[in-house]
């Protein structure tokens, strides 16, 4: 940032600034442009939004269901599986992406004072446009595999909610320590792989034994995937509330989502002001 920049902005670039509508236009038109840039020039365009997860149910489908033979006592396992893989997706694409999103917006940042919280936003935004059409061909699979529609459809979107929340705490708090430290990437890639084994993806939490099914429930994650199996493939499996041992306990899920959100944006916020010259 220039000398005179900084003389008009002594504290830094705010993380929202004062302008709503400057805010929310600058993160729409980041994200629309990441979106449509992803796949300029491909012969496939947006199709490659959907390769990566189908690629991956079909080969985990195959493992599960033919060598190993699991699955075939979960309603509507398939379904599941697919659907599992492309929320996770959602979640590792759009925090992966976060942690060096200001990196990748270097120049952008030591040129412009604009809102910094545009950045990571940005990004989950994407990612969010991502799962939305992933979800549409999960739907026609859904609809295709004999799930009849019901009310109960209606909690996804609010499922989907609480894990965009989770995923921007993360995006803030990602972004803002690589900024310092280095190391958070691949520390990071490596919580991804546990949580992706230590989350009902591959399996369902119903067939855990009841003591580490309620301990793995502490995740947010499992909660999403759990309640998003009883409330859209199969309302005779258990909710996410009886899964972790009473509907109370889902508190502790909910208050670990909003921690992380709250410690997210403290971190974003104090960091803010020296990002450009942290890069």
């Amino acid at each position: 940032m220039s000398a005179a920049a900084r003389a008009a902005h002594p504290g830094g670039p705010a993380a929202i600034g004062g302008d709503l509508r400057r805010f929310w236009a600058l993160t729409w038109t980041l994200a629309v442009t990441d979106f449509k840039l992803r796949f300029f020039g491909s012969v496939l365009g947006y199709l490659w939004t959907l390769i990566r997860p189908l690629m991956l149910f079909g080969v985990l489908y195959f493992v599960f269901t033919q060598v190993i033979r699991f699955g075939k006592d979960v309603e509507h396992y398939p379904v599941y599986l697919l659907t599992s893989i492309v929320l996770f997706t959602f979640f590792s694409e759009a925090t992966s992406s976060g942690v060096q999103c200001l990196l990748h917006r270097e120049n952008l940042l030591r040129k412009m004072p604009f809102p910094r919280l545009v950045i990571p936003l940005s990004v989950v935004l994407t990612s969010l446009f991502n799962l939305g059409a992933n979800l549409l061909a999960v739907f026609v699979f859904t609809l295709a595999s004999g799930v009849e529609p019901r009310l109960s459809w209606l909690q996804l979107p609010l499922l989907v909610v609480a894990l965009t929340v989770l995923v921007l705490g993360l995006a803030m708090l990602l972004s803002a320590l690589y900024v310092r430290y280095r190391d958070i990437s691949p520390i990071w890639d490596v919580v991804l792989q546990l949580l992706f084994y230590g989350s009902p993806v591959l399996y369902v939490a119903s067939t855990l034994p009841a003591s580490i099914q309620r301990e793995m429930m502490a995740n947010p994650i499992a909660v999403v995937l759990t309640q998003m199996r009883h409330a859209v493939l199969d309302p005779s499996a258990p909710t996410a509330g009886e899964a972790i041992g009473s509907d109370a306990r889902l508190l502790l899920p909910l208050a670990i989502v909003a921690v992380v959100f709250a410690i997210g944006w403290w971190v974003f916020r104090r960091e803010t002001p020296r990002i450009a010259e942290n890069l």
